[in-house]
């Protein structure tokens, strides 16, 4: 592949993150020709998995980490991205093995540390070592943009909140030469986020009617989430939201990568003609979850006005 300067670099820490967090900004970029480059942390050895015909991955790391591997080379292809690369795949030491470190929920939407974190978990990769790794991909790629998880990482898994660590340090040391590589020209940072007030709005438009007309028998066996249940992390104050990309121009996109992640989501279906919500789906949790209208995206660090934003893409007024 020929590498062109410019574009996104999106940070995640699993397969199926960049499709929940980030499916609409990477469609959208992909589709106006632009570079865009995932980096993905870990294989998510350690997920839990959906039905019966694929339970005997859970447990058996190797396993499943190939499955993932196949499920993130085919969500990437229905978004579009053509540019993949592990972490622990790029630079030295050669032959490291960033392991995903599994999580515990806490409550509601809020994870934390799993109590049996594996030798090899990517929490437990010394930070300027990954960093490192990143730092070249930043170099090489030079991207105008780059997107990853806020500091509690979206919900609170280790991972994500490693992989919010690794990036900001990345993008420090990024700005220095290396490797025989020059320095990276400062770029835009993105946080992923969501409104509140759009959230709480699209959780209550779950129990509607168009969403069970959509779901047909699927809907036996989820739930819906509970009134008291808190909002994640990634939730923030309308107003601090600066950046919108609009969903429904690359809604199938965005949908058949989460099909394509059968062991971490299900229950994927279109919703039309409510206006709080234009799709649903559910992790192995059975728990009713929406897509929203838009992604929304702090801009954490740079100037927006200085990117040429793909169709779809618009900062907020």
């Amino acid at each position: 592949m020929t590498l062109v300067a410019g574009g996104l670099v999106a940070v995640h820490a699993h397969p199926d993150d960049e499709s929940l967090a980030t499916g609409a900004l990477l469609a959208s970029w992909a589709a106006s020709g632009g570079p865009v480059t995932l980096v993905t942390c870990t294989r998510g050895e350690r997920g839990e998995v959906i039905g019966a015909g694929l339970a005997h991955l859970e447990g058996d790391g190797p396993a499943l980490a190939a499955h993932r591997e196949a499920e993130l080379e085919a969500a990437l292809a229905a978004l579009g991205v053509p540019d993949h690369v592990f972490l622990d795949e790029v630079g030295p030491p050669a032959g490291a093995r960033y392991e995903d470190s599994g999580m515990a929920w806490l409550a509601a939407g809020r994870a934390g540390s799993a109590d049996d974190v594996p030798a090899g978990a990517f929490v437990a990769v010394p930070l300027d070592e990954a960093a490192a790794r990143l730092a070249h991909v930043l170099r090489s790629r030079r991207p105008d943009v780059v997107v990853t998880y806020e500091p509690a990482g979206g919900y609170g898994h280790p991972d994500h909140v490693r992989a919010h660590q690794v990036t900001m340090r990345a993008l420090e040391l990024a700005v220095l030469p290396d490797a025989g590589l020059p320095a990276a020209p400062a770029p835009v940072v993105l946080w992923a986020a969501q409104r509140a007030g759009a959230l709480r709005a699209a959780r209550h438009a779950l129990d509607g009617s168009g969403v069970r007309i959509a779901l047909g028998a699927a809907r036996d066996g989820l739930t819906l989430p509970a009134p008291g249940d808190g909002l994640p992390s990634v939730a923030v104050p309308d107003e601090a939201v600066d950046l919108l990309v609009d969903v429904l121009p690359v809604r199938d996109r965005v949908l058949a990568a989460l099909r394509a992640h059968a062991t971490q989501v299900h229950a994927v279906r279109p919703i039309d003609g409510v206006g709080d919500l234009v799709g649903c789906y559910a992790l192995s949790n059975d728990v009713l979850a929406p897509v929203l209208p838009t992604e929304d995206y702090r801009v954490v660090a740079g100037s927006g006005a200085a990117v040429v934003w793909p169709t779809g893409v618009r900062p907020v007024a």
